[in-house]
């Protein structure tokens, strides 16, 4: 329990070190909080000084007066609890603001091995549920609940001044109100939590459906995958009914025990007036200071619950933060163009750091050549080229480009001066010029124009409504698969690479797409450095040479015509057994 007390204290520490550069409204917020705690309940206060000054008086100036008192001190209240919420609430929307681009811009330098094991769900859950309850810390939690306490002060502080006898018997039922208030938070503070945990599980389910609903629905698994969403809606909605019920046995216990206070007080304070050691002024205002009294207690326990969770969003969000799974960027060499040459020395690689995929990767691909990687599925084609752009850091040997290892290049300068094309190609919700240049302001429209009339892709961006200002679905869901490799061809082309880079670019469109393609293929890679991976090996017979990778290791080496040699060599029976194929 001292340990949990510990960490939420470090975790708020690290919350109020957020609003730093808003130190200005964070100081105006307490100063606001701790102005409102004594003009907001003076109220009972002036009202007992008008029952006994005034109206047994019959001092009407009085009376008069008085009132004008307590109208300034009323509209002052409002005005400082509107200043108080307005601003408690920008500086929490200020600090959210800047920590959602922190998170983002962290989440986008993870390694990808990170969200290989992390379900976009729960990324999406602290990037945007999470970051939202740190911002109840400020607006319902820590601010609000300095304004209560120091109003409970307050209250008691006038309770004092105007009668000590009525408010020891007000205080009386004080402890029962703390201990219900306490139960109540200690149980809905699990509750929440359950809440939070089940939102998290339910938003990883649904994007997970979302994303494959065309399996979903090819292989009828509807009503399983109903199923699915009906045991996780149920564990949520289940876990918020807990919530409620606390709250529906809270708030009908607390009446009972004000209403005890009441009765108390009523009784006590009659006996008072009788016998002349209460007044009728504090007689009328004390049931006024209990309700101001009770009040802020109540909801206090709301009000930490709120902040607990905000806490607990926080301290999910800081895990996040600190989370080092991102290429470390150590290199310091500056490049504005790469020759191209490509080595690989004694590479091995496992995604775990037990399994490796690759084994002892050896090859020498010189400037301006070209090589074809080949193999079956999972023979580790597609994790050489990943390693290659620094996506994952290899355990064993080197990789070097242009004689230097590619961790001596700064991450940004070395993946600037290498493109590709992915079999998947993933579009985003925009215009097609947009999916081009990624809002590369660098990038003009005539050099998309030049690079799409290289590769015959021009016509059929032309053909589509608006041209190049055709507005693209996510993840391009009314583009053919031709026009999406089209599209990724292009933007890869655009960034002028010294190294291209195409994983199975050919393997997923039709063959009057793929025959322009290939045209723009052999007359591209002329100039620069090409590595290509393709299950069609007719498309790579002009690769200066031909990689056979099997189990992560290369068996064979050589360009297309020596490969054709070995009689027994796995390229050749790869290429044979596809010929056969297509003379079938």
């Amino acid at each position: 329990m001292e340990n949990k007390q510990e960490l939420d204290l470090v975790v708020l520490s690290k919350v109020l070190k957020l609003a730093k550069p808003y130190k200005g409204l964070f100081i105006l917020s307490i100063t606001l909080a701790i102005f409102l705690a004594p003009i907001s309940n003076i109220r009972p206060y002036l009202i007992g000084m008008m029952v006994d000054d005034c109206i047994f008086a019959s001092d009407h100036e009085c009376l008069l007066r008085m009132a004008g008192i307590f109208l300034l001190f009323v509209i002052a209240a409002a005005f400082l609890r509107y200043v108080f919420i307005y601003y408690s609430s920008v500086l929490g929307q200020s600090v959210i603001k800047d920590l959602r681009v922190y998170v983002f811009e962290h989440v986008t330098k993870l390694k990808l091995r990170f969200f290989d094991q992390t379900p976009i769900g729960r990324l999406t859950t602290r990037t945007i549920n999470d970051v939202e309850a740190i911002n109840n810390i400020f607006t319902q939690g820590v601010l609000t609940m300095l304004a209560d306490i120091l109003g409970i002060f307050a209250v008691i502080g006038f309770m004092l001044l105007d009668s000590w006898r009525l408010t020891l018997i007000c205080l009386a039922t004080l402890p029962l109100m703390i201990l219900a208030t306490y139960i109540f938070k200690e149980k809905v503070k699990v509750s929440f939590q359950r809440v939070r945990n089940e939102i998290s599980k339910m938003n990883s389910f649904l994007q997970e459906q979302i994303t494959g609903m065309q399996v979903v629905q090819m292989f009828n698994a509807e009503k399983q995958e109903a199923e699915k969403f009906r045991n996780i809606n149920r564990k949520y909605t289940k876990a918020n009914l807990d919530a409620i019920e606390y709250y529906a046995i809270f708030y009908p216990v607390v009446e009972l025990i004000s209403a005890i206070g009441l009765a108390l007080l009523v009784y006590w304070g009659s006996k008072g007036i009788w016998n002349h050691t209460i007044s009728a002024g504090a007689f009328v205002s004390f049931p006024m200071y209990l309700q101001m009294l009770f009040r802020p207690v109540r909801m206090l326990a709301d009000k930490f619950n709120t902040l607990q969770m905000g806490l607990v969003a926080a301290d999910r969000v800081f895990k996040l933060l600190e989370d080092e799974a991102y290429i470390k960027d150590y290199g310091d060499k500056e490049v504005s163009k790469l020759k191209g040459a490509v080595e690989f020395k004694g590479v091995s690689f496992a995604y775990d750091n037990k399994n490796y995929v690759l084994n002892n990767i050896n090859f020498k691909l010189e400037a301006g050549n070209t090589l074809a990687l080949v193999g079956s599925t999972g023979s580790g084609k597609s994790t050489i080229i990943n390693i290659l752009n620094r996506f994952y850091e290899i355990q064993n040997g080197s990789i070097l480009i242009d004689g230097t290892d590619i961790k001596k290049y700064k991450l940004h300068h070395l993946r600037e001066r290498l493109a590709m094309v992915l079999q998947d190609v993933f579009l985003f919700n925009g215009t097609v010029l947009e999916n081009i240049t990624l809002m590369d302001e660098a990038i003009d429209m005539e050099t998309v124009i030049e690079a799409s009339k290289k590769i015959g892709a021009h016509p059929f961006f032309e053909k589509l409504p608006d041209a190049y200002n055709f507005h693209i679905t996510e993840r391009g869901s009314n583009l053919s698969m031709g026009q999406k490799q089209l599209i990724s061809f292009v933007r890869a082309l655009v960034f002028d690479p010294d190294i291209l880079i195409l994983d199975e670019a050919t393997s997923s469109i039709d063959s009057e797409t793929e025959s322009i393609i290939q045209y723009a293929i052999e007359k591209l890679i002329e100039k620069r450095t090409s590595i290509i991976i393709a299950h069609r090996l007719s498309t790579i017979r002009h690769a200066d040479k031909i990689l056979v990778l099997e189990n992560g290791r290369v068996v064979e080496e050589g360009s297309h015509n020596t490969l054709l040699e070995l009689t027994e060599g796995k390229y050749r029976k790869l290429y044979e057994k596809q010929f056969d194929q297509s003379m079938v």
